[in-house]
């Protein structure tokens, strides 16, 4: 598939859904969500005058929780759907979130000076890329030196028979849920399908070290179905 094809595909099916994204998070996920964003926030270890960037913000959950980490510092969510933006802006001025900003941004062509950023973040927008590789580099491209940059993504349990059980809840529950909660099941079939094509994290961590980073570990949550990544800017 074109680069450009997947592209124009992941953002008209992410805005499609945008008015339900949050609660079909919640519900899909057990209420695990909000837990696994607290660890990707803390693993970044910012201080509170920091800066950080959030790519594929969405809603801006993950850059609203980088907000309560930083009293004095800021965060900047970009995200490539505006109907995605346009829900996280409205949520930021209901919660009186000063310090988060968004703006409308490719992933692949980040619109920043190189090092600006103290830590650069993703949650599960890795696997949603044309190119994972090119949106790694460019994380740590932004970042500075000695600066983190954090994955959070579902990944497929080691173990064999919590696998089978994730697999029958991914592929059969989940997309029916999905549709249930935003009427789109498609987007919700779409989801499983891209985690089983994804690389293990093993393979995640060598792209990157590839794309810059050093001291690169992962952490697996929840049983081995979602893994959250670090490593320093060089």
């Amino acid at each position: 598939m074109r680069t450009e094809s997947k592209s124009r595909r992941v953002r008209r099916m992410f805005s499609s859904i945008a008015g339900r994204y949050d609660i079909a998070n919640t519900v899909l996920s057990l209420g695990r969500d909000a837990g696994w964003r607290r660890f990707a926030v803390r693993v970044a270890e910012l201080c509170e005058d920091n800066i950080a960037l959030d790519v594929a913000t969405g809603t801006g959950e993950l850059a609203f929780e980088l907000a309560r980490r930083m009293d004095r510092g800021s965060v900047v969510g970009v995200d490539f759907s505006a109907e995605m933006l346009s829900i996280a802006r409205q949520k930021a001025e209901q919660r009186g979130a000063k310090n988060v900003h968004f703006a409308l941004c490719d992933a692949l062509n980040l619109c920043f000076r190189d090092g600006c950023f103290d830590a650069a973040l993703v949650a599960f927008g890795l696997r949603n890329f044309a190119s994972a590789e090119r949106a790694l580099r460019e994380l740590a491209r932004v970042t500075k030196r000695g600066g983190r940059v954090v994955v959070l993504e579902f990944t497929l349990p080691p173990n064999r028979l919590l696998r089978w059980l994730y697999s029958l809840y991914f592929f059969h529950v989940l997309p029916f849920l999905g549709g249930l909660i935003t009427g789109k099941r498609d987007a919700y079939a779409y989801l499983p399908a891209s985690v089983a094509e994804f690389p293990p994290p093993e393979e995640i961590r060598e792209l990157m070290q590839s794309a810059g980073l050093e001291n690169v570990r992962y952490h697996l949550l929840t049983l081995g179905t979602v893994a959250v990544y670090v490593g320093q800017r060089k």
